[in-house]
């Protein structure tokens, strides 16, 4: 890993490459992505039957498209029993911390008797992309499933993508278990374009949520109006700020944790110790040398890891504010006292205990997070994402005579004459 201090060349030279490497990849996909969607409007099933064979190379067909009931309940009575417990402990801390995020409906009457409100109401159906390429994600499938379920959603659509048409049994039992019935064996844009158009054998979503490659990111944002989603996923990433009290070993493997993700995955260290950076680094490369996925993390590094040697703590947590990581980790001696200078970050993990990693997993907020520095203004995927929000207006009497003239003048004063009649009718005049 590169060893920087802040204001030099070399630092603002790796902070442009970092903010920009979720870039590159849509104007390369956007016409294929744009003809896959239209193909898929167009054609239906047809289409998703062709674009499965070719992308993940198997024989598909209109039925075998849809995983049976009897494959997701036989995923999880086979799944050895460790598995199951940790899926089922998991889905249960996902769940509790979820139900604390539930909205109710409310209004209030004011004195003349006009009634104001919101009601809250679940969407009807959402779909949610399951990733299923260089790895295997059931945790995935419990942290976009069961915020949906918590909220109320009606039904759930799982696609995942199948290459040869294998299922990951572990990604069908984390389904049966977060309470998935409908999944279906498709993947990449053309997965998008089935749940934000409807198909024959696929209905129509009406909120498509969870990360995908490149190909799925640009697909929803192009869907995004004809179906609601919840965010552009990029590259995932981690900022740790550290400092005396921090274990080396603990902050190499924080790092190798994210960077064996893929190649554009972002692991950075802040830390005001020359000394201890040279340790991290020494750490990093004993450690990554035993990872199965030491290429892909290796790969990561070198492009978009780096330890920068900050003057204090204080300017580690503007940096953070800066760059709105994905996950940050205060692994410091007193992280409560940093907690107040963060402002921009989708989790914070705090203390030398609390490795991102466990939010992957089994904390229990959940794992769906702003990237790519959009943790500015979005939020952590949760229940308030599976719900609509509709204003309730009932006018008494006495409560028109208070709202007709300042409302007619209102209209009049942007020229809309239609607005004001329709008030002024209701007063008599």
């Amino acid at each position: 890993m590169k060893i920087l201090r802040t204001g030099t060349k070399e630092f603002a030279s790796f902070i442009r490459k970092f903010a920009k490497r979720g870039e590159a990849g849509f104007e390369k996909v956007e016409d294929r992505v744009r003809r896959i969607l239209n193909r898929v409007r167009r054609q239906g099933d047809s289409a998703l039957i062709q674009l499965t064979r070719k992308y993940d190379g198997w024989p598909a067909s209109v039925k075998s498209l849809r995983v049976s009931p009897a494959e997701i309940k036989s995923a999880v009575a086979n799944l050895a029993r460790e598995e199951r417990d940790a899926l089922e402990y998991t889905a249960f801390r996902i769940e509790q911390f979820h139900i604390l995020q539930k909205q109710q409906s409310w209004n209030f009457a004011e004195e003349d008797g006009t009634l104001l409100g919101q009601v809250v109401r679940p969407l009807k159906r959402a779909g949610i992309y399951v990733p299923g390429g260089k790895a295997a994600y059931p945790s995935s499938v419990l942290m976009n499933a069961i915020p949906a379920r918590v909220a109320g959603v009606s039904e759930i659509l799982m696609a995942c993508p199948a290459p040869r048409g294998y299922m990951n049994p572990r990604v069908l039992a984390a389904a049966g278990i977060a309470g998935v019935e409908t999944i279906f064996k498709i993947g990449g844009a053309q997965a998008v374009a089935a749940l934000a158009y409807g198909t024959k054998t696929v209905p129509k979503a009406d909120k498509i949520v969870g990360p995908g490659n490149i190909y799925v990111a640009a697909a929803k944002r192009m869907v995004f109006g004809e179906v609601s989603i919840d965010s552009i996923a990029g590259p995932s990433e981690i900022l740790v700020i550290a400092d005396r009290t921090s274990v080396p070993a603990f902050l190499a493997a924080d790092l190798l944790s994210q960077a064996e993700h893929d190649e554009l995955a972002s692991a950075v260290l802040l830390c005001p110790s020359q000394r201890l950076a040279a340790r991290v680094r020494e750490e990093v490369r004993i450690q990554s040398a035993l990872l199965p996925r030491r290429k892909i993390a290796a790969a990561s590094l070198r492009r978009f890891g780096a330890i920068l040697v900050v003057k204090n703590l204080a300017e580690a947590c503007r940096l953070a504010n800066d760059l709105a990581p994905e996950h940050l980790e205060l692994a410091v001696d007193a992280p409560f006292s940093l907690l107040g200078k963060i402002e921009n970050a989708g989790a914070i993990f705090l203390g030398h205990l609390s490795p991102e990693a466990i939010g992957d997993y089994v904390a229990g907020p959940n794992h769906v997070l702003p990237t790519g520095g959009t943790a500015r203004f979005s939020s952590p995927l949760g229940v308030y994402d599976f719900i609509k929000r509709s204003s309730l207006i009932f006018v008494s009497a006495e409560g028109l005579k208070k709202l007709c003239r300042p409302g007619i003048n209102l209209a009049r004063m942007e020229g809309l004459e239609g607005h004001a009649r329709s008030i002024e009718k209701r007063r008599g005049g």
